[in-house]
């Protein structure tokens, strides 16, 4: 049996959906399992018994990095130590791409790796970049401005369905890339310069003091700026900008155009 966990979320739903396109009918963890009928399982990773996976051979682990890093590292810890009870044999893990060491929420994935790495599970990581979807909406055009502060760097941002593909690939047949960790960058680096181009509008990058503080009015939660901030940072010291040919061999075809998904998300967020 396979499970993916997250599939309500946007990753997670995708890669369900990848799977039961292959025809193999994978239960849909989600804090709200009822829309998936038979086939959904209650999933509360903040719930102390940990999660019931029971029956589980191959689990797809989505992290779930929307928090603090001791919530995420507490989630993910009882996750994998449910896997260990229950005798899972494989464990694909959605982590952050190596050059996301420099992101201000790389430590819970750096944990959750040496966690499953330290374990008897089987395992395969897959560092994703990140998504195109999310580069889009923080260089969106602001009062017909891109300001976002990302410089001159460039980011190899990696489309959502393409890191879904990936792991779908993974997760079909998982002994194959047992003990593997893929770097899944697009082969790009996209830049707020060539997005506000394409858009048609001038690019004017603010300082990041000055982001910050635009940050500061949005009502954000208390752990959110701090993630964004490190993404304009590291993008705009070229931390990002490297692309591996992991992706590709994985899906077995050239990984999908970044730049019109990123465009699409820059329109709907501007």
């Amino acid at each position: 049996m396979l499970l993916v966990t997250g599939a309500s979320g946007h990753l997670g739903s995708l890669i369900h959906a990848g799977l039961f396109a292959r025809g193999m009918s994978p239960l849909a963890g989600s804090r709200s399992p009822a829309p998936y009928g038979d086939s959904g399982r209650a999933m509360d990773f903040d719930d102390p018994a940990g999660p019931d996976l029971a029956g589980v051979r191959v689990l797809v682990l989505v992290s779930a990095g929307y928090g603090e890093d001791d919530v995420v590292i507490a989630r993910h810890g009882r996750v994998i130590a449910a896997a260990e009870r229950y005798g899972v044999e494989h464990v694909v893990y959605t982590s952050l791409a190596g050059g996301g060491d420099h992101l201000a929420f790389a430590l819970a994935h750096r944990w959750t790796e040496r966690r499953l790495q330290e374990s008897a599970l089987g395992w395969t990581i897959l560092r994703n970049g990140i998504y195109a979807e999310l580069f889009g909406q923080l260089a969106a055009p602001v009062g017909g401005v891109v300001a976002a502060p990302f410089g001159t760097g460039g980011l190899a941002a990696v489309t959502r369905q393409d890191l879904a593909d990936a792991a779908v690939r993974v997760a079909h047949d998982p002994t194959v890339h047992r003990g593997r960790v893929y770097e899944l960058t697009g082969p790009v680096a996209l830049t707020a310069a060539a997005l506000a181009e394409a858009l048609e509008v001038p690019y004017r990058p603010v300082s990041l003091g000055a982001q910050r503080r635009a940050l500061d009015d949005l009502n954000l939660l208390p752990f959110q700026p701090a993630m964004l901030m490190s993404i304009y940072s590291a993008t705009a010291a070229g931390f990002l900008a490297g692309g591996h040919a992991d992706l590709a061999g994985l899906l077995g075809r050239p990984p999908r155009d970044a730049m019109p998904v990123a465009l699409a998300a820059a329109r709907l967020s501007s």
